[in-house]
């Protein structure tokens, strides 16, 4: 059974940084896009960044491009996100997803095009 597990999330004021882990049991699948989401207070869930496992190839939104990084140690089956310069408009709760399902009408972005979610963990961003 596929489970995934975030941690890292914190209150940091703007400018700062953090970094997201999220521990994937059994293993990282070699063949999936892994992706952060986040949510926002009374916002709906919005795609961050992907890795697809594959090749390595990365996805990222607009709003974070250049800020934030995806990467992943299959050895500690274990995904990441750095989050540099961070922005009020960055907090949120942040969810690790995996299990993409392939197939038209599926994009990195779309929260409906994942089967598996973490339980999120929690970023506060102040001024």
């Amino acid at each position: 059974q596929v489970q995934l597990v975030e941690s890292g999330g914190g209150s940091v004021q703007a400018g700062g940084s953090l970094t997201l882990s999220c521990a994937a049991s059994p293993y990282i699948d070699n063949h999936d896009y892994y992706a952060w989401f986040r949510q926002g207070p009374g916002q709906e869930r919005e795609g961050v960044a992907a890795l697809y496992t594959n090749n390595g190839g990365t996805k990222y939104a607009d709003s974070v491009t250049g800020r934030f990084t995806i990467s992943r140690d299959n050895a500690k089956s274990t995904l990441y996100l750095q989050m540099t310069t961070l922005k009020t408009e960055d907090t949120g709760t942040y969810y690790c997803a995996s299990g993409f399902q392939w197939g038209s009408g599926n994009f990195w972005y779309r929260p409906a095009s994942y089967n598996y979610w973490g339980q999120g963990t929690r970023v506060i961003v102040s001024s």
